[in-house]
């Protein structure tokens, strides 16, 4: 059966020639040779005076050709021009969206996660510290105790940090000599919260000297089969340790972010761009920050520009992504003044109503390709930031330009977001969830971020430039989101659906995919409204919606 027969080119000319369907390269230089190729390349679908503006339920990718598993696509991808990700997934700097938890476990998981900043600056900062502590191979900044820590004293360090295996030496610092160990099971069950450590701490200790690597290391700790293992000098002075659970998470975490030089994992943290947020950045940096997102609403203004100088002057080894930006004109502001990184994305949030309220914004895919594309002729990479609802969404934004995706409502339903859960009136358990521009974001200091103190900053007002204002103007909404389960199911879901998409497409790499974008080869075709309701379900009495198992 022929494949061209009567088919059209662009001057209107008939095709009359008959390829054998067996015959691939045959057919491909029918294609070719008669520009009968199906679909828009993505300037013409993009083309606002033809199709307007678009955002990603109006378009589809066509298929390509597979030649390769779904696994063998991968999904390495700058998220700055310094720092690259193996999984291109972030997650919100909203307050129930992430805290350290959300940040330790999508770092695990190859992605970021931007701790907020709807807190105290001090707060904040105890969650940038509890991600570099969490995993770093060597930790070379232990917790460390003194002979006179109480009992008491341990466990309330070991609920604050989230363990509670800690050196004891003989000054309570790094680089004193060692005298024990306290672990969980010392101090569990102890009836006397007032005794000093020493009591109860082990003194039988199996070491390594300085010098170790970090396989040999593992080596020892393996044999000892201990929780804990001290690295100490010649003089038995602690000069860093190593965990049986960071050993692990070695093993099971492949994909992990972290920074080259410490093996710690990438922390994230979100600040404003007021004088006082000088203050908090300089707290986060003693935390071990390595990203900080500059927050604001409608990020090309003089108070943004004036951060972005300010923080790549006085810290040049923390990456800085400014934004939110929607436009080529306010991405060039940004750029100009030494952004490593920008944000994309002005109302399209499921909690978002600014382009209701305020008629500012852009649509989502419309904005990611014109900056993107923009931004790309400098290097700078980009995140698409908001209208994230599935897995297609986030291969569209992709393949709109962007290096990598944030997501907020798509992960506050999940174990890991600070969120509060509860069950709804349908029976079905759910999670809190607001935008950081809604009332109670804006009014509340406290709720759902987890803020322990009343001097704590409040992001939602600053982000949207509302401090000084008597009356408040909402700019999103307080809700509440399906219960997703752990991120390290979620996460891995997206992220398979990712690759088995990049497969259908033809690409084996997000690079491929951007550059075919770009040069024509991967093809779009416009989404009528019954379109949409063909590719959604649809014809059913009822259905289950289960996305993974």
């Amino acid at each position: 059966m022929p494949i061209a027969n009567g088919d059209s080119n662009t001057n209107g000319a008939t095709v009359n020639r008959q390829v054998d369907t067996l015959d691939w390269r045959k057919a491909v230089e029918v294609l070719q040779e008669y520009d009968a190729r199906d679909g828009l390349d993505v300037y013409s679908l993009l083309d606002g005076k033809k199709n307007g503006a678009l955002t990603y339920n109006d378009f589809l990718v066509l298929p390509g050709y597979i030649g390769f598993a779904a696994n063998e696509v991968t999904l390495d991808s700058p998220v700055t021009k310094r720092i690259s990700l193996k999984t291109p997934l972030l997650s919100s700097p909203m307050d129930t969206v992430t805290e350290e938890n959300m940040a330790i476990h999508m770092a695990l998981l190859g992605g970021l996660g931007v701790i907020h900043n709807n807190c105290s600056a001090d707060d904040q900062a105890d969650m940038v510290r509890k991600v570099k502590r969490y995993e770093n191979g060597f930790i070379s900044e232990p917790v460390v105790l003194s002979p006179k820590t109480t009992v008491g004293e341990a466990k309330e360090l070991r609920d604050r940090w989230g363990f509670g295996g800690f050196p004891v030496t003989e000054t309570g610092k790094l680089r004193s000599k060692l005298i024990g160990i306290i672990t969980t099971r010392d101090i569990q069950f102890h009836p006397r919260p007032d005794d000093p450590v020493t009591e109860v701490m082990s003194k039988d200790l199996i070491t390594a000297p300085a010098g170790t690597t970090l396989q040999e290391a593992n080596a020892v700790l393996r044999d000892s089969r201990k929780g804990k293992l001290p690295i100490v000098d010649g003089n038995g002075n602690l000069i860093s340790l190593l965990s049986r659970s960071d050993l692990l998470k070695n093993l099971n975490f492949p994909l992990a972010s972290k920074m080259p030089q410490s093996k710690q994992l990438i922390a994230a943290a979100a600040i404003g761009t007021r004088p006082d947020d000088k203050n908090r950045l300089q707290k986060l940096v003693d935390a071990g920050l390595d990203v900080v997102i500059l927050d604001s609403s409608q990020g090309n203004s003089m108070y943004m520009i004036e951060m972005v100088k300010y923080t790549k002057e006085k810290y040049p080894q923390v990456d800085v992504i400014a934004g939110n930006v929607v436009t080529r004109e306010q991405a060039a502001s940004l750029i100009a003044a030494g952004a490593d990184g920008l944000r994309i994305g002005m109302g399209s949030g499921s909690a978002c109503i600014t382009q209701e309220v305020m008629a500012v914004g852009r649509p989502q895919a419309a904005a990611v390709f014109s900056v993107a594309s923009f931004a790309a002729k400098f290097g700078v990479p980009c995140i698409a930031d908001g209208g994230i609802q599935n897995i297609g969404h986030i291969v569209k934004g992709l393949a709109m330009g962007a290096s990598t995706v944030m997501m907020g409502g798509l992960l506050a339903g999940t174990t890991e977001s600070p969120g509060t859960s509860f069950v709804n009136r349908e029976g079905k358990l759910v999670k809190a969830y607001r935008g950081m521009g809604s009332i109670d974001a804006m009014e509340d200091k406290k709720a759902g971020g987890g803020a322990k103190d009343s001097k704590a900053q409040n992001a939602g007002t600053a982000r949207y430039f509302s401090e000084g204002d008597r009356l408040l103007v909402a700019q999103g909404v307080s809700g509440a989101v399906l219960d997703r389960g752990s991120v390290t199911k979620f996460v891995p879901y997206l992220l398979a659906g990712l690759q088995h998409s990049l497969q259908d497409i033809g690409c084996k790499s997000l690079v491929e995919l951007r550059e075919e974008v770009i040069n024509g080869t991967v093809r779009f075709e416009l989404r009528t409204v019954s379109a949409q309701a063909e590719g959604n379900v649809h014809g059913l009495d009822s259905f289950d919606k289960k996305l993974y198992a």
